[in-house]
C-alpha cells in the first residue's frame, strides 16, 4: 500500500492526458468509476493485473509506473529547499515528499521553476563577474587601450540567460534516464569492430581505425602541436581532413578517431538518441551529441562482452582492466557503469568526478546513491582524499544518514601532458557500489565488511543531520545556527554532544 498513492497520481495523469473521464477510463480497463476514483485518491492499491491492463489498453510502457522517479524528484525537491531563502517556512522533508507522491506534475512543476531560479542567479553572477572582470582591465589595460569582452567572456553571458536550465545538467539527467545504457550504440559499436576485420591488438586499433577512416574517402594526419592551435582532434568538414595532435597518447588517439568514427558513419543514430532526449536548448542537444560520440567511442575500445566477462573474472580490478584493453583509468570507471545490458549486467556502480575543489564535472548514480546538484559534496567522501595520495586508489565503506552503505574506490587522474609546457590537470574519479555488492569487488577482499566502522559521510552539509561533524561547513536545514560565545564544537558549526 505504500506505493499506492504515487501509482494512483500516475493513472491519474494518464487519463488527463487521454482527456478521458473517470467513467470512459474505467469501463475501458473493466472497472468501476468509484473504484478509479479511489485508485487515483491513493485509496486503493494498483494491482499488478489492473497495471498490465492498463499498459496494454493504453499502450503505455510499464516502466512509466516505477515510483523511483518519484523519490528523485524528491530529494531534489528537498536539496533545492536546503537554500536560507526557504527557513522561514519550516518545510519538512516528508511534506515535500508527500508532495511528490500526491502530485508528480506539480513537484515537477516546481523543479523546474526553482531549476530555473538557480540557474538565473548562477548566471547572473557570470555577468557580473564578466563585467567586473572587463571593467578591470578597461582601467589597467597593458596596452592602453579599453577592455572589450569577447565571446567566449561576457558576450556570451546575456545568451545564456535565456536558458531556463544549464545544458551540462540536461545532459546529465538524460543520460541518468537511460541508466546510462545505449543498446543501439552498443549494436553500432560492435558493427564498426566487424567492419575492422579480424580483432587488433591494442597498440593497432589506432591504426585499424585510421585505416577504415580514410577508406571513407577522409584524410588523417597527424599534426604538430603548435600547428593545433590547443586542440586534440579537429575534423575539417570541407576538405575532409582529419587532424589529430601529435600530443595524444596511445589510448587517447584511438579513442578520438572512436569517437570521429561515431559522428562520420552513424550520424543519423546519433541525431535520432538526440532527438528522443529533446534537449530544450541548441548547447545541451550538442553536448548530447557529445556524450553519445564518447559512449560509442568507449564501446568500441572496450567491447560489452569482453569487458563484462573480464570485469567479472578479475574482481574489478580497474588496474588490470586499463592493461589489457589499453585504457585510461577514468575510461575504464566509465565504461564499467554502462554495462547494465538485461541477462548481462555488471554491477550496480555509481561514477562522480571532482576536481581539487570540489567541482563535480561529471556524475551517474547507477547504485541508487543521491549526489548533490546545487551544491558541494561531502568533504568526507574519498573522492576528494584522493588528492592526497596521487595516483594510488584509496577505498572506504560509507554510510549515509539514512543507514544505507557503499563500497567506494576513488583515484586520481591527469589530463594534459604530452609536452614540457603542456598544461596539465588533475581530477579525482570515484566508483562505488552498493555493501551488497561489494564482495565481488577485489578491492573489498580482507575488509570486514559486516563488521568495519563505516565512515559517515552525507550529500551536502546542508542535508546531512550530522552536527558533530568536524568538517561541516554550515549548519543542517532543520537545526538553526546556534552559537555560543563561551563553548566551541570541533568546527563552528559542529554542536558539542550532536
Amino acid at each position: 500500500m505504500t506505493d499506492a498513492p504515487r501509482l494512483g497520481a500516475r493513472v491519474r495523469a494518464l487519463r488527463r492526458r487521454e482527456r478521458l473521464t473517470q467513467a470512459v477510463f474505467a469501463e475501458r480497463i473493466g472497472i468501476s468509476p468509484s473504484y478509479l476514483a479511489l485508485i487515483e485518491g491513493g485509496r486503493r492499491p494498483l494491482t499488478a493485473p489492473l497495471l498490465i491492463e492498463i499498459s496494454r489498453t493504453f499502450e503505455v510502457d510499464l516502466a512509466d509506473f516505477a515510483v523511483d522517479d518519484d523519490g528523485r524528484v524528491a530529494a531534489e525537491l528537498i536539496e533545492l529547499f536546503t537554500d536560507p531563502i526557504f527557513e522561514e517556512h519550516d518545510l519538512r522533508a516528508s511534506a515535500v515528499r508527500d508532495l511528490a507522491s500526491a502530485s508528480p506534475e506539480v513537484a515537477r512543476a516546481v523543479l523546474t521553476l526553482a531549476r530555473a531560479w538557480r540557474s538565473a542567479q548562477e548566471q547572473t553572477h557570470a555577468l557580473a563577474d564578466a563585467f567586473g572582470l572587463a571593467a578591470a582591465a578597461a582601467t589597467a589595460g597593458a596596452d592602453g587601450e579599453p577592455f572589450t569582452p569577447t565571446d567566449a567572456g561576457a558576450g556570451e553571458v546575456p545568451r545564456r540567460l535565456l536558458s531556463s536550465r544549464l545544458p551540462a545538467e540536461e545532459v546529465s539527467d538524460a543520460l541518468q534516464a537511460k541508466g546510462n545504457h545505449y543498446p543501439r550504440l552498443e549494436e553500432a559499436a560492435e558493427a564498426l569492430r566487424a567492419a575492422l576485420g579480424p580483432l587488433p591488438a591494442p597498440a593497432d586499433r589506432a591504426s585499424a581505425l585510421t585505416r577504415h577512416i580514410e577508406r571513407a574517402g577522409v584524410v588523417v594526419r597527424i599534426e604538430a602541436a603548435d600547428a593545433m592551435d590547443g586542440a586534440v582532434r579537429r575534423y575539417d568538414a570541407r576538405r575532409r581532413r582529419l587532424h589529430v595532435s601529435e600530443q595524444l597518447g596511445r589510448a587517447s588517439l584511438a579513442f578520438q578517431l572512436a569517437h570521429q568514427a561515431a559522428l562520420l558513419f552513424e550520424a543519423e543514430l546519433l541525431d535520432a538518441l538526440v532527438d528522443e532526449a529533446a534537449p530544450a536548448s541548441p548547447t545541451a542537444r550538442t553536448l548530447y551529441r557529445v556524450a553519445l560520440a564518447n559512449y560509442f567511442a568507449g564501446a568500441v575500445l572496450l567491447p560489452y562482452d569482453a569487458i563484462h566477462a573480464a570485469a567479472t573474472a578479475s574482481g574489478y580490478d580497474i588496474e588490470l582492466l586499463m592493461q589489457r584493453f589499453d585504457a585510461g583509468f577514468e575510461q575504464v570507471c566509465h565504461r564499467l557503469t554502462t554495462l547494465r545490458r538485461p541477462g548481462a549486467a555488471g554491477l550496480p556502480l555509481h561514477f562522480i568526478r571532482v576536481d581539487i575543489a570540489g567541482n563535480i564535472s561529471k556524475r551517474f548514480s547507477g547504485s541508487g546513491i543521491r549526489f548533490a546538484r546545487f551544491s558541494g559534496a561531502c568533504p568526507r567522501w574519498n573522492v576528494h582524499s584522493a588528492f592526497l595520495t596521487p595516483g594510488r586508489i584509496r577505498t572506504q565503506l560509507s554510510e549515509m544518514p539514512g543507514g544505507e552503505r557503499f563500497f567506494c574506490i576513488a583515484r586520481t587522474v591527469e589530463r594534459g601532458g604530452g609536452g614540457w609546457q603542456a598544461p596539465r590537470t588533475t581530477l579525482a574519479v570515484g566508483l562505488g557500489t552498493p555493501l551488497a555488492h561489494a564482495g565481488a569487488m577485489i578491492y573489498a577482499r580482507g575488509i570486514d565488511l559486516g563488521g568495519a566502522a563505516p565512515v559517515p559521510v552525507g550529500t551536502t552539509c546542508r542535508l546531512c543531520p550530522r552536527t558533530d561533524c568536524a568538517q561541516r561547513a554550515m549548519p543542517p536545514l532543520d537545526t538553526p545556527l546556534r552559537v555560543d560565545p563561551d563553548v566551541r564544537g570541533l568546527s563552528f558549526y559542529a554542536e558539542p554532544g550532536g
